[in-house]
């Protein structure tokens, strides 16, 4: 039985363990504290001081590293942009170091990235895995992401990246907090609505992820949908799925500035991203390649609840 070692007890790695556990993996946890009811085995480690239960890494045959400060919640400052670099490089640098020091042998490794990588701008470009990272602070703090998960190499192991998009599901994350405010007739187009929001149905980045523990490819992949949708777009849809009309004109530029300052570019901007070479290289196929079907599917599940 294969076992996987998953970092983040969040929306992903809980749905991800799920489905791990039907195909018949082994599933454990690190954690930032023990959770004993947990139906999962958890291990504890503490990124600050630099600690990790070793038993999690030598009890594991692959690691599937998903543990990230939420880039959305609260300003970009100072302090706030250091805790999201330690919650993602430090965090992988706590991985590596540890592996190597105690001569811990694992089969391979997956490391979340995002889409972020390419920059916050809404450009025409179809941006694909080759290209460059963007030197704004959300690139520039994925290339570091990257950088660190790359020194996996060293262990001669299958190495993959996946840059995701934004993740679609009722149980959490940011599809809730899109529809909150549709629902109680106060949602709005952001900005321009022009910027595109690449994403991704969580059922498609599980099954995605299944797919690459199974293979043996070392390589950076972009975990988006196929179609390219702009916030105006989507907000229209999610209206006219709910049976409502858009009341409240476009959300200004300046008042997201003022609100979120820096931060606030990741939702006023967005370019479209290409997952040719996902499902060309790993044959995979998409169950959510639109957002009609994805809507569909998640607007059911929450006018059932």
């Amino acid at each position: 039985m294969k076992h996987v070692l998953i970092t983040g007890i969040g929306l992903v790695g809980l749905e991800l363990a799920k489905l791990l556990t039907e195909k018949g993996f082994k599933v454990s946890f690190l954690s930032r504290s023990i959770r004993p009811n947990f139906k999962f085995k958890t291990y504890k480690w503490d990124i600050e001081n630099n600690f990790i239960e070793l038993d999690a890494l030598r009890s594991c045959d692959y690691i599937v590293h998903l543990a990230g400060s939420n880039i959305s919640d609260g300003r970009w400052t100072k302090k706030r942009k250091k805790e999201l670099r330690n919650s993602r490089v430090s965090s992988t640098n706590l991985l590596f170091n540890s592996i190597k020091q105690n001569n811990i042998t694992i089969k391979g490794y997956i490391g979340a990235s995002a889409i972020g990588y390419y920059g916050a701008d809404t450009k025409e470009i179809i941006y694909s895995e080759e290209m460059p990272a963007s030197n704004d602070f959300i690139g520039s703090l994925c290339n570091e992401w990257e950088t660190s998960h790359l020194k996996f190499n060293e262990f001669k192991i299958p190495l993959n990246i996946i840059r995701i998009g934004v993740v679609l599901s009722n149980k959490g994350g940011a599809f809730p907090k899109i529809l909150r405010p549709i629902k109680s007739n106060i949602g709005s187009v952001i900005g321009t609505g022009k910027q595109y929001m690449p994403w991704i149905h969580v059922h498609d980045l599980c099954k995605l992820i299944l797919a690459l523990l199974n293979s043996k490819n070392s390589e950076i992949y972009n975990a988006v949908a196929t179609e390219h949708i702009t916030n105006e777009e989507l907000t229209n849809k999610i209206y006219k799925l709910l049976n409502k009309k858009i009341f409240l004109p476009n959300i200004p530029k300046f008042i997201l500035k003022l609100l979120f300052g820096e931060m606030s570019a990741i939702l006023l901007e967005g370019s479209r991203i290409s997952n040719k070479k996902t499902k060309l290289n790993l044959n995979f196929k998409f169950k959510f390649d639109s957002t009609s079907k994805a809507l569909n599917e998640l607007l059911n599940v929450n006018q059932k609840t």
